[in-house]
């Protein structure tokens, strides 16, 4: 099993250290980093074993036929990683496509 970002997310999360600080929901620019850094290994890590569902027709133009899981940051902030699940060989990949909170996408889901 794998789990795979793609570049457009990884992308996200790097402008999200700097939304986060010029916002000031962190003091420090380090603080926002390593909030950034725990969600993505936070996903990475548990991604597979999470209990997902399939993604709404509104999340189709990040790709058809997502599934989304739910990791919990904090009393006020849920994330949402949207993912698709290839095999390739026997072996699972996941490839996270989009990533967003229950500030943004809620009404969506």
């Amino acid at each position: 099993m794998k789990v795979v970002a793609t570049q457009g997310v990884k992308q996200y999360l790097n402008d999200l250290v700097y939304i986060l600080y010029e916002k000031e929901y962190f003091g420090f620019e380090d603080s926002a980093h390593k909030y950034a850094d725990e969600l993505l290994d936070d996903i990475i890590t548990n991604l597979p074993t999470r209990l997902h569902k399939q993604a709404p027709p509104y999340f189709d133009k990040y790709g058809k036929g997502m599934y989304y899981a739910t990791f919990r940051k904090n009393k006020q902030t849920a994330w949402y990683a949207f993912f698709s699940k290839y095999n390739d060989k026997g072996n699972t990949i996941y490839l996270i496509r989009y990533i967003a909170n229950n500030h943004t996408v809620a009404q969506y889901l």
